[in-house]
């Protein structure tokens, strides 16, 4: 099950829970407050046998109903709303919202009750949130728990499927180095076997790389600019013709930054093979450079395919592909190498279909660049 889904099913458990708990919550309060309406017409009742006191009234039970009322607000106010009395009040320049109960002090004077919810009642309107917010807080810790611990156990296939792919590239470049050894014993002058020499080198390359998953890489300060022209350079060999590559904004410039430059020259391949898949027959790739007082921007852009919207959202997502073959782990890894292990950041920049899409590297200059 995907995480997506995972999240959308804790989340519509989350809201029945709710909607469950405000409803039960409601539900209780009307009650209490039906229950509260009753308890200030008994007490109204009281109070008006207090008043009207004679002989034969019962004043004990009368005054002992007005002393319990111990938590409910109550105003006694004249015709024009002004307070004569009250009790369980603090504000007394305000009435109650609810009543009012009319007292008959004589044949021409009446008085009126008006109550508010008891402390009790208008705690209980604030359950639910309560309710909410816990439950919005457990269900953030386990699903941080949950996504935390999926990706641990990926990063961990990962870093087995890394040096595992490391462990067996080493046995079929041992022996192609010693082919290339005797290759060039027997034909000391034939120009493709020092080009072979350069792939093999390139392939042991690769398995360091590999085996660096997983590894803290160590980092120091370097100028990047030769780094990527170099990975340019081989690969601007090995893609076709019809696509063209456009480094010059790196003609003449130096800047250091902390970087590992295998890691390094593997996301810049990475982006350009991307590139070169996008296009279709002839094309570009530009490189382009930006800066500030902290970080070097490096845009990677081609005039491809582009990435459609769907896409665009899984495009960092380890397994997804949009191409035909593909495991899916270029551009994860790539952003793995960029923000884990230098720091710095790997973004979409841009995209449109049938226009062209541009990445961005973001790293960290050197204190002393």
């Amino acid at each position: 099950m995907s995480n997506r889904r995972i999240g959308t099913l804790v989340l519509a458990a989350a809201m029945i829970i709710v909607a469950a708990s405000v409803l039960f919550t409601n539900n209780l309060a009307r009650a209490l407050q039906t229950e509260e309406q009753k308890n200030m017409a008994i007490w109204a009742e009281a109070e008006q046998q207090l008043i009207l006191a004679d002989e034969n009234a019962d004043i004990d039970l009368a005054l002992s109903i007005i002393e319990s009322n111990t938590t409910i607000p109550v105003w006694i106010c004249d015709a024009e709303g002004k307070t004569l009395a009250s009790r369980n009040v603090r504000d007394t320049t305000t009435i109650g919202k609810h009543g009012p109960i009319e007292l008959q002090i004589d044949g021409q004077t009446t008085q009126y009750i008006y109550w508010d919810d008891s402390r009790l009642l208008t705690r209980l309107h604030y359950v639910p949130y309560a309710q909410f917010a816990l439950i919005f807080i457990f269900i953030a810790i386990a699903v941080i728990t949950l996504l935390t611990g999926q990706r641990s156990e990926q990063n961990r296939l990962w870093v087995g499927l890394s040096k595992e792919t490391a462990h067996q590239l080493g046995t079929p470049i041992s022996s192609l180095n010693a082919w290339q050894q005797l290759l060039t014993d027997k034909y000391p002058d034939d120009e493709f076997v020092p080009q072979m020499k350069r792939d093999i080198d390139r392939l042991q390359m690769i398995a360091d790389r590999f085996q660096k998953i997983g590894s803290e890489p160590t980092l120091k300060a370097e100028d990047f600019v030769p780094v990527v022209q170099n990975t340019v350079a081989y690969m601007r060999t090995r893609i076709s013709s019809r696509i063209t590559i456009d480094d010059h904004c790196f003609d003449g410039q130096r800047q250091s930054v902390m970087l590992n430059a295998p890691l390094l020259q593997w996301v810049i391949e990475n982006l350009m093979k991307n590139a070169v898949d996008a296009i279709s027959g002839d094309g570009h790739i530009i490189f382009s450079m930006q800066e500030n007082a902290e970080e070097v921007m490096i845009d990677v852009t081609d005039d491809g395919k582009g990435i459609d919207n769907k896409t665009q959202r899984r495009i960092f997502e380890p397994g997804f592909t949009s191409k035909d073959r593909g495991w899916g782990l270029g551009l994860p890894l790539a952003k793995r190498i960029i923000e884990q292990y230098h720091g710095g950041k790997l973004l979409l920049k841009h995209t449109q279909v049938g226009v062209g899409t541009t990445f961005r590297i973001v790293l960290k200059k050197a204190e002393n660049g």
